[in-house]
């Protein structure tokens, strides 16, 4: 709890408090999915990703991502793709919102999950659990389930920065 209050502790825990709502509503919304190859595609999380990247920042919505994926598998709405499913797009998302403050930013979401997150999976943990998929399969279904989601969590980054919680998405400083 210490290191929670060092430096601005309000500022802490109210990003503590909003990532775990997050993480709330990503599980909440995991019951929308579809089976897509050797995954299930949650476009759900890809939105809840955009809005932890841009309310929280990279380092915040990466953690939120994980902490979604590993409640998700240990209730059994997900599976180990899961986290490189979801935690390479939060970070990206995050970092470019943090640049470039714009709700376009979102668009980086996929970048993450559709690349470096297909790119884990197919590389090391698909041989490592004995899912071995390509990555060109990977990249398909990581894309399918992360460019709808990233699509909507930019349309609401848009229209929740025209409101009055704008302050809290403007690059999650």
């Amino acid at each position: 709890m210490k290191s929670l209050l060092k430096g601005n502790g309000k500022a802490r825990i109210r990003k503590l408090t909003f990532a775990g709502l997050l993480v709330a509503a990503g599980i909440l919304l995991s019951g929308v999915s579809f089976p897509m190859g050797p995954t299930r595609c949650y476009p759900f999380q890809h939105t809840v990703n955009v809005l932890a990247g841009a309310a929280l920042g990279p380092w915040w919505a990466a953690g939120a991502a994980f902490v979604t994926s590993l409640v998700r598998n240990m209730t059994g709405t997900g599976t180990l793709f899961a986290f490189p499913g979801s935690i390479p797009g939060a970070l990206a998302a995050g970092l470019a919102f943090r640049y470039f403050h714009s709700s376009w930013a979102a668009l980086a979401e996929p970048l993450g999950t559709g690349f470096l997150g297909a790119a884990v999976s197919a590389w090391i943990l698909g041989p490592a659990v004995g899912k071995a998929a390509g990555l060109s399969v990977l990249m398909t279904t990581f894309l399918a389930s992360s460019v709808p989601g990233a699509v909507l969590g930019m349309v609401l980054v848009h229209v929740l920065g025209k409101t009055s919680l704008s302050p809290f998405f403007q690059g999650g400083k």
